[in-house]
Order: C-alpha cells, then structure tokens, then sequence
C-alpha cells in the first residue's frame, strides 16, 4: 500500500471548508425564521434559497474530501462555533452573529460571500475571500496531481459520494471521481456564491424559472430592495423588492443557555432546539460517511427545525425586556436520546487547525 500522508494538509484544508460553508447555516437559517409567515414573502425566499444551496455547498465539499481519501467530520466539538464568531480561518475582520433580519445582517451576508477582487491571488487559510480561498484548493489538486497520479489523489471509495439523488433545489451535486469532477464542483460552489463575470450564476433559479443571481447579488437584492435585471451588471435596476424590517420577531442577538435560570423552561426548549440541530449533523455526518441516503432525511430535519425556532421566537425573553428568546446552536448541553446516526470520526489530526505556516513541501 502506498504511503498518501501528502494528502493529510488536503484533507485539512477542505475540513476547512467544510468549517466555513457549515459557519454560514444557523445566521442564514435564524434571519429567514425570524420572517413571521406571510411578512417580507420575496426575502424571506431568497434566505431559505441561499440556506439551501449552502447545503448543496457542504454536499460538494464532502464529495471532494471523500473523493482523496478523506473523512468529513461535522460532530467534532469544534465544528460548531460558539456566536458571535470570527468566520472560521478568514484573515479580515469578519464577526457572525445569530440575530434576526436586518440590514446589518444583511451586510454581514454580503461580506461572506463577497466576490474577490479582479486579479486576486489563490490564499490558503486564512484567506480574504472565499472564492481566493477555492482558487487555492483548485491550484492545489492541480499541483498534487501532476506530482504523485491522478490515480494516487482520488483513491476514495466511490461508494462514499453522495448522488445527485439526493439533494434537489438549484445547482448540481456533481459526484467526485477525478481532477476534472473535483475542479467542476468546487467551482460550482464559487459561481453560485460569488457569481462569475456578474450578478447572474448558470444554473436554473430554485425560486422559478431562467437563472437568478448569485448569494452576494441576491442579499444585495434585497438590501437595495430590487431586483436585477439580465443586463445589469453590479446595481440591481429591476422590479421592487419591498422590504419591512419592522415585520420580523425581536429576538435577542446571540442567545446563550446561561441567560436564562437552569432548568427553566425557556433553557429546556433552548436545548431541545440546540439538541435538534445535533441530530442534523449527524445525519449529515452520516451522509457524508457512506450513508448518502442520509441527505434527504437531514434537509427535512432543517424544516422541522423552523417550527421549534419560530416558538422560541415567541417568547418574551424575561433577561431583555421588549425582546424574544431567539436560538442557540451551543451543542455543550446536548442531550442525546438515541445511538449515533453518525460514522465513527476521523483522526482529532483532522481537527488541526489550519496554519498559514504548512510549508510549500506539505502541498506537493
């Protein structure tokens, strides 16, 4: 058997980003249920869309990590972080918080999937924008290939990759067996982020019909509260797009467990929701781990998660006074009631995190 430890700083590198496109769900997933049904309709659906292609996202990651060898962990006690947050192996000041919708949510949406500027160089973590980010990973196949085989890098099972089958909604799941496949979907991940020469990405909207912009274009939809239009290029010119920020619940930002008295019944209805959102890792988890079937059953959970958010949402919170209770994500209390649906975890090497300081001889 071949010794493939030069793979070890690529595995790394896309639990990285299987980090950051996870670090993306719970503010998106809180600013779309902090929308009451029937109040700002256009937004509210363009959030959940971008939630779900980040879904797609964390799908192609995994396929890519399964396809060299790799193992993808979403249960690690690290994987989930504790808001608000530095977005995971950035460089530049760039702090997620759990709040409801608002413009200054909306900014933050903005500067994650910001595009990266014309000419930009490849960055390995930590990185300025994640389309710099995939460059680099993109360079870094490329350049593992045509050292060690094509043969050597994709030595994953094929059983491991979850089918497009499995997921519906907008863009493509690409099952990952080789350089091109791999190339074909960490692009798709940057085109319907970023958007590629302009606001619109290829693939067909999941909201209708023709194609629809990009996540950076589509929160900037919203934000200038119009649509773009075919020919517009970076100011969106088309139809209205009313927005009410007033329309939402006031939930408190970056709810903690310890705000409110142990074993009160709004800190159990706190850990039941945190204790749901577990149990969605891990059928990921599963999923990614060579249970693809798993996929279907996770992104049915995220919906059933909307309704234990939305009565949380509802509380008057006792700690803030003209507030609600709002969500946590905190995995520290979960409470577990079931065997785990996920595959054993990877090596806690896996876990390492990503150093500026890998050395060009780890990459090649």
């Amino acid at each position: 058997m071949s010794d493939r430890s030069f793979l070890d700083p690529l595995h790394r590198l896309l639990q990285a980003a299987l980090q950051v496109e996870h670090a993306t769900i719970p503010p998106y997933f809180t600013a779309w249920i902090s929308i009451p049904d029937g109040k700002n309709s256009e937004a509210a659906e363009i959030i959940r869309s971008v939630m779900l292609e980040e879904m797609l996202h964390l799908t192609l990651v995994a396929n890519v990590l399964n396809a060299v060898g790799g193992s993808p962990s979403l249960t690690h006690p690290q994987f989930v972080p504790e808001y608000p947050h530095q977005l995971p192996h950035t460089r530049r000041p760039l702090m997620v918080s759990i709040e409801r919708f608002s413009p200054e949510a909306l900014d933050t949406f903005m500067s994650i999937e910001r595009p990266e500027p014309p000419g930009s160089r490849p960055q390995a973590p930590p990185f300025d924008t994640l389309g710099q980010f995939y460059d680099y990973l993109e360079e870094l196949l490329v350049k593992l290939c045509a050292h060690h085989g094509e043969a050597e890098v994709f030595c994953g099972k094929a059983e491991r990759q979850v089918p497009p089958s499995g997921y519906y909604g907008a863009g493509q799941l690409i099952v990952v067996t080789d350089l091109q496949s791999a190339l074909t979907a960490l692009r798709e991940i940057v085109d319907q982020g970023e958007g590629h020469d302009g606001p619109f990405d290829a693939d067909p909207s999941i909201c209708g019909t023709g194609r629809e912009p990009a996540h950076f274009y589509r929160f900037l939809e919203i934000r200038a509260q119009r649509r773009f239009q075919e020919n517009d290029k970076y100011v969106p010119t088309g139809a209205d797009l009313p927005v009410d920020y007033t329309a939402v619940y006031p939930i408190w930002s970056n709810t903690r467990f310890d705000e409110y008295p142990p074993d009160s019944p709004t800190v159990h209805a706190l850990e039941q929701f945190a204790s749901t959102y577990g149990d969605l890792l891990e059928l990921l988890e599963a999923a990614f781990n060579g249970h693809p079937d798993r996929l279907t059953q996770a992104v049915h959970a995220m919906f059933a998660l909307k309704y234990q958010a939305q009565a949380l949402m509802r509380i008057p919170s006792e700690r803030h006074p003209g507030r609600t209770v709002g969500v946590t994500f905190d995995q520290s209390r979960r409470r577990t009631t079931h065997p785990r649906l996920s595959a054993s975890h990877p090596p806690e090497a896996a876990w390492t995190r990503i150093q500026p300081s890998i050395t060009p001889s780890e990459l090649t």
